[in-house]
């Protein structure tokens, strides 16, 4: 191992505390340098601050010069960032149409459920549960209709501008921005990122929109559309055996 120990990096190793503020309360808040994610009890949320750039996002030397614990912590802590972001994107892009920012965040939480449990990348998987109805704004601007051809249409060239902005790998944009093309379309894509996607996609839309007392239908909606075992499962508890309790 390398003996380097970059200035760049001395709030990583030697943590210290700063101060933020809350942009909701403008409460000054107590965290330490190597943290981003800080609760604020005035207003009951969440801080995330997204100003934690460092040399370690392109030194090929800092897994040496803060260890490997530390790095992988920086790394979790950049995918908090990350998301919070795309998160942020997609509040401003939609403004107050509540219902297509609410659809776009519970199909996250159903992506990350089953992340837990199927093999997928989370920066692909991630990105593409918070834009994979980007295009439908453009789509009814232009056209005056939210058709899913439309959609995938016009959702691929934004979701592209916004993940290059924010440093994703070419590789990674046009996986994210395939699938985004295509989230309709299922059997054009056949990997697991997709697959996670589309079922988080079902499990939103069928609370949405679905007459939720046909068992028979829901079980043939599941068999027919679900494509991975957490999926279906989170499905069935659902809809099926009505346990509102997600493990």
């Amino acid at each position: 191992m390398l003996n380097i120990k970059c200035p760049g990096t001395k709030k990583l190793r030697d943590k210290e505390p700063d101060i933020i503020i809350c942009p909701g309360c403008k409460t000054e808040l107590e965290i330490w340098s190597d943290e981003v994610q800080i609760f604020c009890a005035k207003c009951k949320k969440d801080i995330i601050r997204t100003d934690n750039q460092s040399c370690v996002d392109w030194c090929s030397f800092a897994k040496d010069c803060i260890g490997i614990s530390l790095y992988n912590k920086y790394q979790k802590n950049k995918d908090i960032t990350l998301k919070h972001k795309l998160l942020l994107f997609l509040e401003g892009y939609f403004g107050k149409d509540v219902k297509r920012i609410e659809h776009a965040k519970n199909v996250l939480m159903y992506s990350e459920k089953i992340l837990k449990e199927e093999r997928g990348n989370w920066h692909i998987v991630v990105p593409a549960s918070i834009l994979h109805d980007i295009g439908i704004k453009t789509s009814e601007e232009k056209y005056g209709s939210s058709s899913s051809h439309y959609q995938e249409i016009e959702g691929p060239p934004i979701a592209h501008d916004v993940l290059v902005k924010l440093g994703f790998k070419k590789k990674d944009i046009d996986e994210i921005c395939d699938i985004i093309g295509n989230h309709h379309s299922p059997g054009k894509i056949k990997t697991n990122n997709f697959y996670i996607l589309n079922d988080s996609d079902w499990l939103v839309n069928i609370n949405e929109e679905a007459d939720k007392k046909d068992k028979e239908k829901l079980r043939r909606l599941i068999d027919k559309y679900f494509l991975t075992k957490k999926g279906k499962e989170i499905a069935e508890n659902l809809y099926i055996n009505n346990n509102e309790e997600i493990k």
